[in-house]
């Protein structure tokens, strides 16, 4: 194995310098395609081609200006019997670990993770690799981009990343030791009927579940994620048909929501502006349709993208001046399960929209997170020996209700 170290470093095999094993030529094969149902035997190893909210977990300097130590590594981000952590980026060298995974590329994941970065090979997907150079300017050598679906083998240990329907390049990581026990890490996930057809989620059991629980709670209800989108879009053309000169503004993280802004262009024949700083994020993506929908005009499209946190009347009140009467009113949509309606539940024409003067805005549950029912679902389907919750664990009382969930549910399995 090359010798870690701060800055590039000449390697011929990057995977073999982090320690991936490359295996036989007669056995390399590619993984299994999702939806195919393992064989007996294991797939070969194929070479490649947080919680929301949380704040940065350093502790600043004290009374005599001496830096303090980052607070200890979580339990729930190492993963037994490994040197691997999960979203571990915050607390400085974690002692033992040798690999550090990334689920995907939000800053409550990779918080930590600074230009300076030399503590050990980060693992995390192709497109999360590709923003993690751009957007953190981190040390080409330290990052390892691994494809969904196929296995490496890493420190002795299988890994294989799977789709995790978040946001673009998330995924969940399936790790396979050498004594049979598997961990399936969620990262932050939306689960769908489509996992269940996974063949490594389909044969063998799972020793140990690190779930995201963000809505583990019976409140949260939300529509499968197509049914927003279609409301969205009929919302969108119901208000152009009244005012063809309506500004239709949707909000989104720096990445995620991209299938809602994508749906209303492909549905009205329009293309997308957003800032600078979004369109080369976009570009990075490789996604073909969205790319050359893309738009740096904001005169020219009756569809913006703008931060989420932006969708305020007045913002948008401002923001509609700032485009010389090209627009005579704005129709907002705030998608994030945080702004569902629980009276309103899973019937989205319930929804009632905030209006004040030409700025309407409507919060629609279009969540990248698992509602309450889909944990259940999953949790039923996956059956695993224990689940470790990562999210909304800050006191006793919330982990032992979700605890009492996960026992309710695998009892009747």
């Amino acid at each position: 194995m090359a010798q870690k170290v701060c800055g590039p470093q000449v390697q011929k095999n990057l995977f073999q310098a982090w320690g991936i094993e490359k295996p036989p030529r007669e056995e390399a094969a590619q993984g299994a395609p999702v939806g195919a149902r393992a064989s007996s035997s294991s797939p070969s190893p194929s070479p490649s081609g947080a919680w929301p909210g949380r704040k940065r977990r350093w502790g600043g300097s004290d009374e005599n200006g001496a830096s303090r130590k980052p607070v200890a590594c979580p339990f729930y981000k190492k993963i037994p019997g490994t040197p691997f952590t999960v979203d571990a980026f915050r607390y400085g060298a974690v002692e033992g670990c040798s690999a550090y995974f990334l689920s995907h590329f939000h800053c409550d994941h990779y918080g930590g993770l600074t230009k300076k970065w030399c503590r050990g090979p980060i693992y995390c997907t192709a497109l999360t690799a590709r923003l993690v150079k751009m957007l953190l300017s981190i040390d080409s050598a330290y990052v390892c981009p691994l494809e969904l679906d196929t296995e490496y083998v890493i420190d002795g240990v299988k890994v294989t990343f799977l789709e995790a329907n978040h946001c673009p390049g998330a995924a969940l990581i399936h790790f396979r030791l050498s004594d049979g026990k598997t961990y399936l890490h969620t990262g932050d996930f939306r689960a769908s009927k489509s996992m269940q057809l996974h063949p490594l989620l389909q044969t063998g059991r799972i020793s140990l579940l690190y779930l995201d629980t963000t809505y583990c709670n019976p409140k949260y209800k939300f529509p499968p994620q197509e049914d927003v989108i279609d409301f969205v879009v009929r919302t969108a053309q119901r208000y152009l048909k009244k005012q063809p000169k309506t500004l239709i503004v949707v909000g989104a993280y720096s990445i995620g929501k991209e299938n809602v802004y994508l749906a209303i262009s492909q549905a009205l024949e329009v293309p997308i502006y957003t800032d600078a700083s979004r369109r080369r994020i976009l570009h990075s993506f490789g996604w073909p349709d969205l790319s050359k929908r893309i738009s740096s005009c904001n005169q020219s499209s009756p569809l913006h993208v703008l931060p989420l946190a932006s969708l305020q009347h007045e913002n948008l009140k401002k923001y509609l001046e700032t485009l010389d009467q090209r627009f005579l009113a704005v129709l907002a949509f705030r998608p994030t399960g945080w702004t569902f309606s629980e009276a309103a539940g899973k019937e989205l024409d319930l929804i009632k929209p905030s209006s004040r003067g030409r700025v309407t805005i409507y919060g629609v549950p279009y969540s990248e997170h698992s509602s309450f029912s889909e944990l259940r679902d999953f949790l039923k389907f996956l059956r695993p020996q224990k689940v470790i919750p990562t999210v909304n664990v800050g006191n006793a009382a919330n982990r032992d209700k979700m605890q009492a969930y996960f026992r309710e549910w695998l009892k009747s399995t």
